[in-house]
């Protein structure tokens, strides 16, 4: 760890507003073929999940804050059962629209994500099939942004590189919501989640690259892990861009410093550090810069994984809970670690942990049978 200034953000008083946290982004339908691969299994289970929304979730169902989603689903069963799913875990879903299904899907569709979680030398592995889903055709104008940041009020607005690769339009909702968000003393945090796949026929990282430098300006919280900054930011460091052997923290360092420099606008720049030893253990950490101060978790070598997929999502739902809290930077990123490494002992992309678990983690607790 790192001492530091351990700053507070600047927040918007929360008896003024409605949300804690309100996040944009897809919402999609998670079908996991438990310890078989997908290509041979015979049934799945079904969670929900989405970059975006999954921090909106950790939020509510283990720190206990407000929070909702702008999101759409196309009117049919598989979106009603994304809305039931949604509903167990607690965001608000006033913000949630509909819009017709044409009963085959050429013209909307809920997206769907299939998700093998691996095992040793075996690899997690994803397919998505998200192709003319609802939000990604989501269009400037058609949120009023401002009736949500001003008249209801929100203290902290997520949204991430997940949900503007979605389509053309998606980056220009984005900004238009973050520019409502800055007029009205919104905090702004932006997940870079780069992922090859949705950006591979729309540009690749060129195109990520150019979609998310233009969006960090607005930003003040920016996340990522180590692929994240290099492919959807362009960052160049040595040692980043090569497979990390241990968690040695001192090139992150050095990326976030150029970060920091070339977006003074961010208040916070934090990424998390993983080794996959193999797809069941990992070496994990974390580390956040504030105002040039920089923040480490303790690391945890060898952590035994369950389901990886939300680890990062849920990192991201502890370390803002640790600044809404006003508990400063290094309490933020070790409950961010903390949180991330619980949620991924478990199944599905969100989180299952509670508090309590958190901050046990937190004070180096161990795994010793709780009675």
């Amino acid at each position: 760890m790192t001492a530091g200034t351990n700053a507070v953000l600047p927040l918007r008083d929360s008896e003024h507003c409605r949300w804690d946290l309100l996040s944009l982004g897809e919402v999609m339908l998670r079908l996991d073929p438990g310890d078989v691969r997908i290509s041979t299994a015979r049934e799945f289970r079904a969670w929900e999940g989405g970059g975006e929304y999954n921090v909106a979730r950790g939020l509510r169902r283990c720190f206990g804050l407000r929070t909702a989603i702008v999101t759409v689903l196309a009117d049919n069963p598989v979106g009603r059962l994304v809305e039931d799913l949604m509903l167990q875990g607690g965001v608000d879903l006033s913000h949630l629209r509909w819009v017709p299904y044409d009963d085959v899907g050429r013209g909307v569709r809920n997206g769907l994500n299939f998700t093998e979680r691996g095992f040793g030398i075996r690899a997690a592995l994803g397919c998505s099939d998200r192709g003319h889903t609802a939000i990604s055709q989501l269009q400037p104008g058609e949120v009023d942004w401002d009736q949500i940041f001003e008249k209801q009020g929100a203290r902290w607005f997520h949204t991430g590189g997940i949900f503007c690769a979605l389509s053309e339009s998606s980056p220009l909702v984005a900004r238009e919501a973050m520019q409502s968000a800055r007029r009205h003393g919104t905090l702004i945090s932006y997940d870079l989640n780069y992922r090859a796949s949705l950006w591979k026929s729309v540009g690749g990282k060129a195109r990520a690259i150019e979609v998310n430098s233009e969006l960090a300006p607005f930003v003040d919280v920016m996340l990522g892990n180590e692929e994240d900054f290099t492919s959807a930011l362009g960052f160049k460091v040595s040692g980043v861009d090569d497979h990390l052997s241990h968690l040695d923290s001192a090139h992150f360092r050095s990326m976030m410093k150029q970060v920091s420099e070339k977006y003074p606008n961010l208040k916070v720049v934090a990424t998390t550090l993983r080794v996959a030893r193999t797809a069941t253990r990992n070496d994990w950490g974390a580390i956040c810069c504030q105002d040039g101060q920089f923040f480490e978790a303790r690391p945890m070598p060898d952590l035994e994984i369950y389901d990886r997929v939300g680890g990062g999502d849920s990192f991201a739902s502890g370390l803002i809970y640790g600044f809404l809290s006003g508990r400063g930077a290094q309490w933020a990123v070790d409950c961010g670690c903390a949180h991330g490494a619980l949620a991924m002992t478990t199944p599905g992309d969100t989180t299952m942990v509670t508090l309590a678990e958190v901050e046990r983690v937190m004070k180096g607790g161990t795994a010793r049978v709780q009675r």
